[in-house]
């Protein structure tokens, strides 16, 4: 295995993927980041959630959680859900404007992708495809 084609492997995909998150940014109207968007998702696929849980689950410090929650809450994409029975149990919950701006965050990744896809063939395509299953099924995906 040659380490130095690794290495410049891994560095092109960085900055495919910094140069990807840029563009879907400044594509991307409302001032959200790929950060909300990913809380966002959780919430909507798997349900209300502690904050403390959400952090966890996406590698997040609980100060930079905290600063992710209060802006969905303030731009009202999300809110927190209090225990009846014990106050202390705060719960994040997606609100309906918080699916319509994921929705919308998804529409402005699709058209991203593909513009950024459009350079490679079919065959390319395939082979990509292949190739980072191939790595998902490595760890255990």
């Amino acid at each position: 295995m040659d380490e130095s084609n690794i290495f410049k492997l891994i560095r092109t995909i960085e900055l495919f993927t910094n140069e990807t998150i840029i563009r879907w940014t400044k594509a991307f109207q409302p001032n959200l980041g790929i950060s909300s968007i990913l809380v966002l998702a959780e919430l909507r696929d798997k349900g209300e959630q502690k904050q403390s849980s959400l952090s966890n689950g996406l590698g997040y410090t609980p100060g930079a959680m905290t600063n992710i929650a209060n802006k969905l809450i303030k731009e009202g994409y999300a809110e927190r859900k209090y225990n009846q029975d014990d106050r202390r149990l705060v719960l994040l919950v997606i609100t309906d404007k918080g699916i319509s701006v994921l929705n919308e965050a998804r529409q402005t990744g699709e058209a991203l992708r593909k513009e950024l896809f459009s350079v490679l063939s079919e065959a390319e395509i395939a082979q990509l495809l292949v190739i980072h299953e191939k790595l998902l099924k490595g760890l255990g995906k």
